[in-house]
């Protein structure tokens, strides 16, 4: 008899366990799903001070709706890859922590922003372009453009679309910054 009750109890216990794992599992999902949502938009990225200027440029880019469409790209449409939903959240974690960990240990006003511009191709992604800007060969873009373009689709070199595209994203970046930081340059 008392084995009984031992083993009531515990099918008890192990129901109580398995709806509760479901429950939370459920909220936990939910909850990233939020999480992700909240910080994905530029609103956000500029809540660090150091981000201010750089809201200011992409505003005044195309990518920030100065274009006829009024489309604009959010800074997580460049800034994070499209692939896989786990290649999307592991580089979400890494670039989020490595810049909340930048805010505290560089001084803005002094940072060399310039030559962070040099590593653009680390943050700025490929797939992430092509996502938007799937026609690389339409004839408006000129003989320079298609036969730049050709050479990358063929991946006869190297480039990046950040390369070539160096101003893409942040109109006059430099002159936001200098003036947001209080440069004279």
């Amino acid at each position: 008899m008392p084995q009984s009750n031992d083993r009531k109890y515990r099918k008890k216990l192990l129901l109580v366990g398995g709806v509760a794992g479901v429950v939370l599992s459920i909220v936990l999902v939910l909850a990233s799903g939020h999480m992700i949502t909240l910080t994905n938009t530029d609103t956000f990225c500029v809540t660090c001070h150091s981000m201010k200027p750089f809201r200011q440029a992409w505003a005044a880019s195309v990518h920030g709706g100065d274009n006829p469409q009024g489309v604009v790209a959010q800074c997580v449409d460049c800034h994070l890859p499209h692939g896989t939903l786990v290649e999307y959240v592991a580089a979400k974690a890494y670039t989020g922590t490595r810049d909340i960990i930048m805010n505290m240990i560089i001084d803005p006003y002094e940072y060399d922003w310039s030559q962070r511009r040099k590593y653009r191709e680390e943050f700025t992604y490929d797939e992430s372009c092509r996502k938007c800007h799937a026609k690389l060969l339409a004839p408006k873009i000129g003989i320079k453009g298609i036969l730049a373009h050709r050479e990358y689709l063929r991946k006869e070199n190297k480039l990046r679309c950040v390369k070539c595209h160096e101003h893409a994203g942040h109109k006059d970046m430099m002159y936001y910054v200098n003036k947001y930081f209080n440069r004279d340059s």
